[in-house]
């Protein structure tokens, strides 16, 4: 059985946030949010596995993009004040721009197969 790496970088990024989140000091909107969207991410994902249609799938697959632009605007938001350093910064951007990059990927083809 292949790994699906979607689902791997996805529960790997909902995993490393939260564990960033029990470690540093920010407002605690701003960590319910990036812990709601990063999670999101990874449930949608998960969810669009088992969906009942390719539409459904891809309807899932959307709703972890926006979750991915999401997570990363409160990442900027957590840098730009302080809260995170430059490194863990990059580190969690890059994933998400893996994700996003696969999520993107994988809703084109999507498309493209709903409308043969």
């Amino acid at each position: 059985m292949s790994k699906n790496y979607l689902l791997l970088y996805s529960e790997q990024l909902a995993s490393d946030i939260e564990l960033m989140c029990q470690n540093i000091k920010a407002s605690s909107n701003t960590l319910f949010q990036i812990r709601k969207s990063s999670s999101s991410v990874y449930a949608n994902i998960r969810e669009a596995n088992y969906g009942q249609s390719k539409a459904d799938m891809l309807s899932k697959f959307e709703i972890a993009l926006k979750e991915c632009s999401e997570t990363e605007g409160w990442l900027q938001l957590l840098f730009n004040t302080n809260c995170i350093d430059e490194e863990s910064f990059k580190k969690y951007r890059n994933l998400c721009g893996r994700i996003r990059r696969m999520l993107i990927s994988s809703c084109k083809t999507l498309k493209s197969k709903n409308n043969t």
